[in-house]
């Protein structure tokens, strides 16, 4: 789709219309990764929109109902659709979901009668629960309920994608000078739910690079992530492997094993150090934080700071517990990776999938 926005400007991006009358249903988006906490939920508390505005991103996998128990699937066709170790259910609805931020839908409607949610908002509960303003067909389900990211789910029957031209792809170095970090401490006592999901995304690729040997872990924030979940998943004795930052920007890492690096926003595909060490891919946003920490002061400074000061004034936020990834987007993206059925990487699945294991968590 190309057409002109409001300061002249030509926008080269997909649009999503109706499949039965052709309505606008978006905003023209641009395709990027498939977020690692599309499915989390949080706490207990208002979750801000899963999607940057102008944005869109596909589901891989089946969604919605009817639900299959795993025995009933099989551990042989379940890992056909990708999931290696037992979960509950698994879903039977089309794969190719499309997720939005709320402020790029256009032409929907609620439809009434389908506007439940557990607390505070809507939680898809009822099924698609907006409908094209023009010929009433369902086409989308809103979901902002407490602990769920705020986002609008495009039914993958009811829509149809406008293609427009292949918007470019930012390399690293643009990335690094246009992306900013998202900090682990968002608001005074609380640990980011971005950290927490990423970082349980995280810890299970971390777990299949090891293969089952200690890791050794650099000072600083990545031992403040998977410190406490190595030293209780891996068995004790000297380090075998090293674990390092790696990415753009950064020295290159001399004689580590496994690399924690960044994934391309848009694409999903992982920076690749050299000598290609095993990857723990995390999100742009989240390893900027680890990377390039900022100094979020509202203060002004004059002349800037020397190379390595902190500011001292306020004092940086420090959380009221220690950090834990999340336990949810861990099994979930463990159960998807092949090493899962190692039999010490099940072993591990299987205790932390017990709730009452949940020392962890």
């Amino acid at each position: 789709m190309i057409r002109l926005s409001e300061d002249g400007e030509w926008l080269l991006a997909d649009m999503f219309v109706c499949g039965e009358c052709g309505t606008e249903l978006t905003a023209p988006v641009t395709r990027v990764a498939f977020p690692v906490r599309a499915h989390h939920h949080y706490g207990h508390e208002m979750l801000p929109a899963l999607m940057e505005p102008g944005t869109y991103a596909v589901d891989p996998e089946p969604s919605g109902g009817p639900w299959r128990p795993w025995a009933e699937v099989g551990e042989e066709a379940a890992a056909a659709l990708g999931v290696f170790a037992p979960v509950y259910s698994l879903p039977s609805g089309p794969p190719g979901a499309v997720v939005v931020a709320p402020g790029d839908t256009r032409a929907t409607v609620f439809i009434a009668g389908r506007c439940d949610g557990y607390c505070l908002g809507l939680d898809g509960r009822d099924g698609p629960n907006l409908a094209c303003e023009s010929c009433g067909r369902a086409v989308a389900t809103r979901m902002d309920d407490c602990s769920i990211w705020q986002a609008v789910w495009l039914d993958p029957t009811a829509v149809r994608r406008v293609p427009g031209p292949e918007p470019r792809t930012a390399d690293w170095t643009t990335l690094l000078a246009e992306e900013h970090g998202t900090p682990p401490v968002e608001q005074p006592g609380h640990w980011s739910p971005q950290w927490e999901a990423s970082a349980g995304a995280a810890l299970a690729h971390l777990l299949a690079a090891s293969a089952g040997e200690p890791v050794a872990l650099p000072a600083g924030l990545l031992t403040d992530m998977f410190g406490r979940a190595l030293t209780l998943l891996l068995p004790p004795g000297r380090p075998a492997r090293t674990l390092s930052l790696a990415g753009p920007g950064l020295p290159v890492p001399t004689g580590a094993e496994i690399a924690v690096v960044p994934v391309h926003p848009r694409t999903g595909d992982p920076w690749r150090p050299p000598g290609e060490p095993a990857t723990v891919p995390l999100p742009l946003d989240v390893w900027l934080g680890l990377a390039f920490p900022q100094d979020r002061s509202l203060l002004p400074v004059t002349g800037g700071l020397p190379r390595d000061v902190r500011r001292d004034d306020p004092l940086p936020s420090h959380p009221n517990w220690m950090f834990r990834p999340d336990r949810w987007v861990f099994l979930r993206t463990l159960a998807r990776l092949p090493e899962v059925r190692r039999p010490w990487l099940r072993a591990v699945y299987d205790r932390l999938r017990d709730e009452r294991n949940r020392e962890l968590f």
